[in-house]
């Protein structure tokens, strides 16, 4: 898929990502590193948590998303970046073994009223498990470049 401008977006527009599977060392190597609480680095200690045992950081499957997202191109030379996050919401545990891909769907397109090389391009995220199921939902103002003249 080729990269996007921001005149090519239209509301309703949807892209699919291939799936990253989460394995028990990447959940426990990450929160090491990012968010180490116990239900993300302990089995033991896991186990006994209303989780049951090991999940995933809330992080990490946010920017394994992410990732998943930017890998399909469409704002591999048009992104210029985001002021933040709007809604963000972890709606299931992700946990080893499970296979999470990106949907992602354009809610809003709207030009700057400032700067004419650009737009925003409002798009809602929502990570999926092997089952379907939404385990994180959140809506990204992304910034994007107009088409280059010439």
């Amino acid at each position: 898929m080729g990269s996007h401008w921001f005149e090519d977006f239209e509301v309703g527009q949807r892209f699919v990502s291939q799936g990253v599977t989460f394995t028990e060392a990447s959940i426990i190597d990450f929160a090491v590193r990012y968010d180490p609480q116990r239900f993300h680095i302990d089995k033991e200690a896991a186990a006994r948590t209303h989780f049951g045992g090991i999940i995933a950081s809330g992080f990490q499957t946010l920017a394994l998303s992410f990732r998943m997202f930017f890998q399909l191109g469409v704002i591999r030379d048009s992104g210029i970046g985001a002021p933040g996050i709007e809604d963000l919401r972890w709606t299931a545990p992700v946990r080893p073994g499970d296979t999470l891909h990106t949907e992602a769907e354009v809610v809003e397109v709207k030009p700057s009223r400032s700067k004419t090389d650009r737009g925003v391009v409002r798009v809602r995220y929502t990570a999926r498990n092997q089952r379907g199921e939404s385990v994180m939902t959140l809506i990204v103002p992304q910034i994007v470049a107009r088409r280059p003249s010439g």
